[in-house]
């Protein structure tokens, strides 16, 4: 019986108290002016357009194309970069007379989900090789090139010499989240009109970011958990940090508040899953999930309840406020059949888990797709972004693929970082750990694998994306934005567990310190 269970000796991840000071980001407030500077940043706006057109050079527009984008002013300009895009494209212009425009060339149209042949690139690699002996490239070069090897699909092997090269000294790339990255391409001493309008931007921006993340911090101190749940981890600001990583455009504030509480849910649930719960009890707690039926609860102890009236208020909640901001039906049946999956899988984990089973690396990413909550996220950024509810529901289902290996990244990332932790207190083996244990290899040569299989998921989105219908690509960005985050995530290692590394450093650049401005406009 479940109840016997009830007082079993509770396992615990030792994960370290929340570092973050809820009133103190409840209490901050901003020196800016934010309707002046909304004002000033409309004007440079217009400055910015009318450089777009009188711009004729293809490279030059590019480049501008490109700081637009590395300066997280996109949302600005779309109608603009769209039709210079386009227009590129049906142009068929030759960008391939040295390595950097083509490279360059090469990359903006397949960000934008243009298919651009790679022989240009390769025949120019070829001859660089044949005269030289060797890359005799600048730093310039050679990170354009670095960059566009993240924009290769499958059977394309054009990059992976220039990548091997250039990866140890770059990490800007494809797979970066732009928010987290707009202060690295501001200069203090560049006055220009895009960089000052980039750091108006960035800072009305963030006010608007710190009011969202002041509504979730009440809403989850509000639940009361903490003393009940004391086995999970208290992560709001990293939670909202992934939200605002998917969409940080000023429109989507209901996207990031819906994501947020989706992500916290997962971590403690996963949490239910990996530490707390015994096998008895998970079996009920998954047929209540899948029930949807409160009453199957009531054998369990007092802590997986609480989890489970969570989960159930909050998606009702959510559903709730779906229909009265959008005008949709109610969109719970989607909401259920994700929940209900991820707990499916975390299921199956936490049996291998009890019964010391080790599964095949191609088994365990069967289900480590979905048990790695990609699908619940893609699911809440969708319907946060979406406008028609049909047109939503479409995006998701026709875009399962894509869904799929954004999951597999959030996975594989999540393993890259986590293994070590989760195996030295005894959780279910990580993909790294099913690797090394099948094909009889070391750790680094299981990690190394790992990392392969990642990129192999990024050349199949980059695929699917180019072939897709292009009305869809705007939706399904938010997706990929998923797996973008995960590797800063978990790029240096449990970016969740542990707060105080390259994760702090970030909430401290996005959510808390304005940009300085101390040049007006020119």
């Amino acid at each position: 019986m479940v109840s016997a269970a009830a007082n079993l000796p509770r396992r615990t991840a030792n994960y370290k108290p929340n570092i973050w000071n809820y009133d103190y980001l409840q209490s901050l407030t901003t020196k800016f002016h934010v309707e002046e500077h909304e004002r000033e940043a409309e004007t440079l706006k217009d400055q910015v357009c009318s450089e777009f057109h009188e711009l004729k050079d293809p490279l030059r527009k590019l480049e501008l194309i490109d700081l637009i984008d590395k300066l997280a002013l996109s949302h600005y300009f779309e109608e603009e970069t769209s039709k210079s895009v386009k227009e590129m494209a049906c142009a068929s212009l030759s960008m391939d007379t040295d390595l950097y425009s083509a490279a360059l060339y090469f990359r903006i149209l397949r960000q934008h989900g243009y298919h651009v042949s790679q022989d240009g690139i390769v025949q120019l690699l070829d001859e660089e090789e044949t005269v030289n002996g060797s890359a005799q490239w600048d730093d310039k070069v050679r990170l354009e090139i670095f960059e566009a090897s993240h924009l290769g699909v499958e059977g394309e092997f054009m990059f992976d010499r220039a990548k091997a090269f250039a990866t140890k000294k770059f990490s800007v790339c494809h797979r970066n989240v732009r928010w987290f990255n707009v202060r690295r391409y501001m200069h203090e001493n560049n006055n220009s009109i895009i960089h000052r309008l980039a750091g108006l931007s960035f800072n009305t921006i963030q006010v608007q970011h710190q009011n969202d993340l002041k509504d979730i911090i009440r809403w989850w101190r509000n639940l009361g958990l903490l003393e009940v749940l004391t086995f999970s981890r208290d992560r709001v600001v990293e939670s909202f940090l992934w939200a605002v990583g998917v969409a940080y455009e000023p429109q989507h504030g209901s996207l990031r508040k819906w994501l947020t509480k989706a992500i916290l849910l997962v971590l403690i649930i996963d949490d239910v899953y990996d530490i707390y719960g015994s096998i008895d009890e998970l079996e009920q707690f998954s047929i209540a999930v899948e029930r949807w039926d409160p009453s199957e609860i009531q054998q369990l102890p007092e802590a997986l309840k609480r989890c489970f009236w969570i989960l159930y208020d909050t998606a009702n909640d959510m559903d709730r406020e779906i229909q009265k901001e959008k005008g949709w039906t109610s969109v719970l049946p989607h909401l259920k059949k994700v929940w209900i999956g991820f707990c499916t899988a975390l299921l199956v984990e936490a049996k291998w888990q009890w019964m010391g089973e080790s599964p095949s690396l191609v088994k365990y990413l069967e289900n480590g797709w979905v048990s790695s909550s990609g699908p619940v996220l893609s699911l809440h950024a969708l319907l946060g972004a979406g406008h028609d509810m049909d047109e939503t529901v479409a995006a998701f289902d026709n875009n399962q693929d894509i869904i799929r290996h954004a999951s597999l990244i959030i996975r594989l990332c999540n393993d890259q970082g986590t293994s070590k932790a989760e195996l030295e207190r005894g959780d279910s083996p990580s993909s790294i750990v099913c690797h090394m244990r099948e094909a009889n290899v070391r750790e680094e040569e299981a990690r190394g694998h790992i990392r392969d299989l990642i990129s192999d998921s990024w050349k199949r989105i980059n695929g699917v994306l180019m072939r897709g219908p292009r009305p869809q690509q705007d939706m399904v960005r938010y997706i990929v934005n998923t797996a973008r985050v995960a590797h800063f995530i978990y790029q240096n290692g449990d970016g969740f567990g542990v707060q105080d590394r390259e994760t702090k450093d970030q909430v401290l650049s996005c959510l808390i310190k304005p940009m300085h401005l101390c040049l007006s406009s020119p």
